[in-house]
């Protein structure tokens, strides 16, 4: 039984209670204040716009909007937090009750999410050879904790989770979630129970994973850790461990702490958070397609496969410029075939992007119907498009300039298949004596002496016909 703990840094531009700058690798504490170092008689006041992206958040996972929300003091010494105090939500969180629905193992599966609330980050702790210091320019960085219940059941399973719930975040634009940046970390709980057991296990909790990867080689570890407690005839306790990564184990840190060791109450300096229904629809506003429902209406409205739609999904700029296209032809399909094979790798080729464009997405689906059409092969049209995308010119005017129109009189194929049988005798004898393959060769010579012209399909059934057929019928 898994259950995680998610601190997710928001998108602000300034921490969570003064205008100190939110923003990765200044000089150790050189982006700090009086507000959020602590210090006697100062008063918090909260960033907008954090509070706005920690209920968009909460809409992104289908959470429930409390009409009243209150910051409490979490009180604890170490020596990253410099008031003795964390601000965070305990009772009375700002959304609750939610979801998040995620691909695993061929199926869609549903982790609830308890609450996903706003609390700060505290400093980060260096240690050296015989001293620690203390950087302080992370207190007060906005952080969206998003808790899940215990839904999980494998290792591989919060990965995915994990994935998927960053992904929802980085598309809603609450946060970049740059785990090489310490934007991400996790605290994971987990449990284990006899099959049918009604009771959960001894909740063992590991602090601080930075990586999901990471996440899941530790689940990897202490899963059977614990059953092999348990197995011997041992007890487990609550507690918290950590994980040696270089090891590749967990080591206990210490017996859990309950809620009331940390003597939560209210914070007398930050008034309740009560949202009106305006600013609540400002921010509804904001909520966005998500990545699993903008993958099924790709699949669903284009018939893409799902490599194809979820291609779309991981380059939202490369799936807009498809949806613009695709909204006017009658063939997406092959619209998103050239968008994925030729387009991306001409855009990275040349080290453009789809802004520099010089043709026009009506040259595009111009492509796609003088193929459709039999005008010009498949072969042909690499030429063209990469003709039109170095040049802009249209694709029915390559094609008229060049004379690439595909050769589909059958008086002209019948004689390039003519000299293709008199030319290899060795694959004609070849395919007589049933050996299927032998004809893709033979034919592949046709395009050949047409310089890639002719019409593979009637070539391939003259040839068919010249032939006689296949006589032994073997495949090859």
């Amino acid at each position: 039984m898994i259950g995680l703990e998610t601190h997710v840094q928001l998108k602000t531009q300034s921490k969570m209670w003064c205008g100190c700058a939110n923003a990765f690798g200044a000089p150790p504490n050189t982006n700090v204040c009086p507000v959020c170092l602590g210090l006697p008689g100062v008063l918090p006041v909260a960033n907008d716009e954090a509070l706005r992206l920690t209920v968009l958040g909460g809409l992104l996972l289908n959470c429930r909007i409390p009409s009243f929300a209150k910051f409490d003091r979490k009180n604890y010494f170490y020596p990253d937090v410099s008031k003795n105090y964390q601000i965070t939500q305990y009772d009375r969180p700002s959304t609750t009750e939610g979801h998040l629905d995620f691909e695993f193992e061929g199926a869609i599966r549903r982790v609830r999410i308890t609450r996903a609330h706003l609390e700060e980050d505290v400093g980060k702790s260096f240690h050296f050879e015989r001293t620690s210091g203390i950087d302080f320019n992370r207190a007060g960085v906005p952080l969206l904790e998003i808790v899940s219940e215990p839904d999980l059941a494998s290792a591989d399973m919060a990965y995915a989770y994990l994935n998927a719930l960053k992904d929802v975040l980085v598309y809603g634009g609450v946060s970049d979630c740059d785990m090489e940046k310490g934007m991400v970390r996790c605290d994971v709980n987990v449990s284990v129970r006899p099959r049918g057991a009604a009771d959960l296990g001894a909740k063992i909790e590991i602090k601080n994973m930075n990586s999901f990867s990471g996440v899941r080689r530790a689940l990897a570890y202490e899963i059977p850790r614990q059953i092999a407690v348990l197995e011997r005839g041992g007890m487990l306790v609550q507690s918290t461990r950590r994980w040696d990564d270089a090891a590749g184990i967990t080591e206990e840190m210490r017996t859990k702490e309950d809620a009331h060791d940390y003597r939560y109450f209210p914070d007398p300096d930050l008034m309740a958070f009560e949202p009106t229904e305006s600013w609540l629809d400002e921010v509804r506003g904001r909520v966005v397609e998500l990545p699993l429902a903008r993958k099924q209406r790709f699949m669903r409205d284009y018939q893409l496969p799902a490599a194809d739609a979820q291609t779309f999904v991981d380059d939202v700029a490369l799936g807009a410029y498809f949806e613009g296209v695709a909204g006017q032809t009658r063939n997406p399909k092959a619209i998103a075939n050239w968008v994925i094979n030729n387009l991306r790798a001409h855009l990275a080729e040349s080290q453009t992007t789809l802004a520099d464009l010089r043709f026009r997405p009506a040259h595009l689906i111009e492509l796609v119907e003088l193929i459709d059409s039999g005008r010009i092969s498949s072969r042909i049209a690499q030429d063209v498009f990469a003709e039109f995308f170095a040049t802009g010119e249209s694709p029915a005017a390559i094609v008229q300039r060049k004379g690439l129109s595909q050769v589909s009189d059958a008086g002209a194929l019948e004689a390039l298949c003519d000299e293709a049988i008199a030319a290899n005798p060795g694959p004609v004898a070849d395919y007589r004596a049933g050996k299927s393959a032998a004809l893709n060769f033979i034919k592949g010579q046709v395009m050949r002496l047409s310089k890639g012209k002719a019409n593979p399909a009637m070539a391939g059934e003259i040839l068919e016909r010249k032939l006689g057929g296949n006589r032994s019928g073997t495949r090859a």
